[in-house]
This record gives structure tokens, C-alpha cells and sequence, in this order.
């Protein structure tokens, strides 16, 4: 059979409209990418948080938007809508759109968020692809969290994967071959290494007795691998302060119960026995396994403080030595 001489399936680019004027910034060759989608596994409500945070605590721009009715099997997956007394409200709609952002100290960076797609994941991620292809995108950065068996008393873990050796070896705390249900992450993952682009995922590691309920801590240290590995400064005050808040009734459900309190302290044991001799490595620290001292920690700080107080672009990590 020759293909050539049948119609050829849609193009990707038919999936997207690109804002032509804020794509045509030269500040955006080579950037990194970040991605997170809703709609797979969100233990601890990861995704949800991070995507707020970003959205509302960064300069944003919408740079392409994603025919979401392509996409999207409503009556598997129907959006949410409020019904007040008398009329309808606060109608939820899904969405899919690549950003352009800049973090605290204003270097510029893409984020693709929005709904997992439930359709047509072959072209979608063809359509990335060509984005990726389009912006000479530097690296791919994605995060997603799982249920696993680990105590909130302990330091929050992830599982790495990817081909940058540099971003994930000693720092994933279980290592394992298994078949899981794929994720458009996963997919696009796959891909773009194909493909031969720089690309890594995080799947953060929520105490499975907390994964239905909000978990900041969780969030926040999804920020912290996705803004160490794309050299980015991404905020998380607000998550610090509500895990704090969070942690204080945890602690006192745990007291307050001493079937839960036996049930924490086996996964600590057990933690502690799996994790006993090994160290996972920072993504802070350099070449030499070193982390930065104090010097250049301050440094960082004063120019974060001076492009918050000025309004004015500061320096990027790069550019802090």
C-alpha cells in the first residue's frame, strides 16, 4: 500500500493557535519548558497547587492555545458547574494552553498546563513536538505525583526519569522496572527523547493517607526539582505557609490516635531500613557535589529582593556564579 496516495491525517499545528506577535520575542529561543496536566494521578492535589502558584504569582502570558474540544471526552470527564438557587454559575471549562512566563528574577520560560487530553494523543504530541522544535526549546521539565507507601515525617522523595543523567542520578529513592498506565507526560516524555530533546519528569511521592487532601509540602517540592533542573526561581512562600498550617493538624491527628500513630511509625521503620546508608544528591549542588555557600546564596537572595522592590528584569540563575 502507498500511503502517499491517500489523504494524510490532519496536521498537528491544526491543534493550536499561536500568538504570532509574543512568539516573535527573540527572548524565547532556547528557553526551558515546564509541563503539568491534570486529569491522571494528582495525589495530593501536586498539579493543582503548582498550577495556581505559577499562574498567579508570575508574569503570564497565554503563547498557545490548544483546541480543547479535539481533545477532551466530556461526558467521560464533564466539567464542573455550579448551580445557585436559581441560575448557573462558575461554569468550570477545561483548558490546554502553553504560557509564557518569567520567574521571580525575570528570566523567561514556557509552561504547558491544562487538562490531560483524552483524544488524539499521537497528533497532540506531535504538536508539542513541533513547539518544542519551533521555540529550540533547551529542556522539558515535567512533574505529576503518585500515592506511595512513606511517612509525612520524613524528607518528601521523587521518582526521576529521563535523559539528562545529570538531573536524575542519586536523587530517585526507589528504583524499580514495572508497566504503569501511560500519562500524556509519560508520552511526551518518550517522545521528545526520541527525538533527541533534552527532557526530564518528576513524580513526587505524597504519604498515601494524605493523597486525597491538599499536601503543599508536596507541591513545594515539586517546585523546588522543577526550578533546580530549568535553573528557574519559582514561588512557593504561600505552599510553605499552608504546609506548615497543614503539618500542625497532621500532627495532631496522628496524637490524637494511637492506631494512626502505630501506623506512621511502621512506615517510618520501614523508610528508614530502605533508605539506610544511601544519600540522594541535590540538584543545588554542582560538578563537585558541593552546594553553594553562603556567598553565593546571598547573592541570589539580594537580586531576588532588588527585581521584586524595582519591578525591573534581574538576573537569571545562569548568570549567579
Amino acid at each position: 500500500m502507498n500511503f502517499t496516495q491517500h489523504t494524510p491525517f490532519h496536521r498537528p499545528e491544526s491543534l493550536f493557535i499561536v500568538n504570532e506577535e509574543l512568539a516573535g520575542e527573540q527572548d524565547l529561543r532556547g528557553v526551558n519548558m515546564v509541563m503539568s496536566f491534570t486529569g491522571f494521578s494528582d495525589a495530593g492535589h501536586v498539579v493543582t497547587q503548582i498550577s495556581k502558584e505559577l499562574k498567579e504569582q508570575l508574569a503570564n502570558a497565554p503563547l498557545a492555545i490548544f483546541d480543547i474540544d479535539q481533545l477532551i471526552d466530556y461526558r467521560s470527564r464533564r466539567p464542573r458547574i455550579t448551580f445557585a438557587e436559581d441560575h448557573l454559575t462558575d461554569y468550570k471549562a477545561p483548558s490546554l494552553m502553553l504560557y509564557r512566563m518569567v520567574d521571580a528574577l525575570g528570566t523567561p520560560f514556557l509552561y504547558l498546563q491544562g487538562s490531560e487530553p483524552d483524544l488524539q494523543w499521537e497528533r497532540f504530541s506531535a504538536a508539542v513536538l513541533s513547539l518544542v522544535e519551533r521555540f529550540d526549546v533547551n529542556l522539558v521539565a515535567w512533574v505529576h505525583s503518585v500515592p506511595m507507601a512513606v511517612p509525612h515525617t520524613r524528607p518528601i522523595g521523587a521518582t526521576v526519569h529521563g535523559n539528562r543523567p545529570d538531573l536524575i542520578e542519586g536523587i530517585s529513592a526507589w528504583k524499580s522496572i514495572v508497566e504503569i498506565p501511560a500519562a500524556i507526560g509519560h508520552v511526551l516524555e518518550y517522545k521528545l527523547a526520541e527525538a533527541g530533546r533534552n527532557v526530564v519528569g518528576y513524580a513526587i511521592h505524597v504519604p498515601h493517607y494524605l493523597a486525597d487532601a491538599e499536601y503543599p509540602l508536596a507541591a513545594v517540592a515539586g517546585l523546588e526539582f522543577l526550578g533546580a533542573a530549568a535553573s528557574l526561581m519559582l514561588p512557593s512562600e504561600r505552599l510553605r505557609e499552608s504546609g506548615r498550617a497543614v503539618e500542625r493538624q497532621i500532627t495532631e491527628q496522628v496524637e490524637g490516635s494511637s492506631e494512626v500513630a502505630a501506623v506512621v511509625s511502621n512506615l517510618e521503620q520501614k523508610y528508614d531500613e530502605h533508605t539506610e546508608g544511601s544519600a540522594r544528591r541535590s540538584l543545588l549542588a554542582d560538578e563537585n557535589d558541593e552546594l553553594p555557600d553562603a556567598d553565593e546564596l546571598g547573592a541570589a537572595v539580594e537580586a531576588y529582593l532588588a527585581s521584586r522592590d524595582t519591578g525591573q528584569q534581574g538576573l537569571g540563575p545562569a548568570d549567579i556564579s
